[in-house]
């Protein structure tokens, strides 16, 4: 083989070698993002999951205050139906989902017998626990898919992203004043 012959076959390989590994990185980061998005999923089942049994627990107290129970129950429908529509539709239902259950809250402060219920106040903490685990997973999310999308629009990722398929992904947004997790002290005063 002639010297001409050989550079090429190794530059050949060094090309198709590199190709491979740029593809299986942004296989990898896609991966990642799938995964860190299932962890969201499972966080927000479990939230879906301590509603129905909060509002349970709560409506014979609050006869007075259906309007509240059917905003949270209501919320908790769209933010269950919003599950297959992306991370941005899904991120607006549990914003909503959010604030619903902070005006619950608030009516559980005028009711002196509910604030020291111990079921109120397990399901209180299980639902102050699950949207710790929501924010965590939603950071772990939105950090991936930061990874993700910048190996896919930068060189040399992109010259194999959009002929592979890979496409930009959503970031999981909360609503700044969704940002902070609802704090509520059901402790006998």
């Amino acid at each position: 083989m002639d010297p001409v012959t050989i550079i090429v076959l190794v530059v050949l390989v060094v090309i198709v070698g590199g190709g491979v590994l740029l593809y299986n990185g942004l296989v990898q980061n896609r991966i990642r993002v799938d995964e860190a998005w299932a962890q969201i999923d499972v966080q927000l089942k479990r939230r879906h999951d301590l509603v129905p049994n909060l509002v349970n627990a709560v409506k014979g107290y609050m006869q007075f205050e259906q309007q509240v129970l059917q905003n949270v129950t209501q919320a908790r429908a769209n933010a269950v139906a919003a599950g297959g529509r992306g991370p941005a539709a899904q991120a607006a239902a549990e914003n909503q989902l959010t604030q619903t259950l902070r005006s619950l809250f608030a009516v559980v402060e005028n009711y002196p017998d509910l604030k020291a219920n111990q079921n109120v106040l397990a399901l209180q903490e299980q639902l102050t626990t699950t949207e710790n685990q929501i924010a965590f997973a939603r950071q772990n999310y939105n950090a991936s898919v930061l990874a993700y999308n910048t190996s896919i629009a930068t060189v040399p990722g992109n010259l194999l992203a959009g002929p592979f398929g890979f496409t930009r992904r959503e970031f999981f947004e909360a609503e700044p004043e969704a940002q902070q997790v609802p704090q509520v002290d059901l402790t006998l005063s």
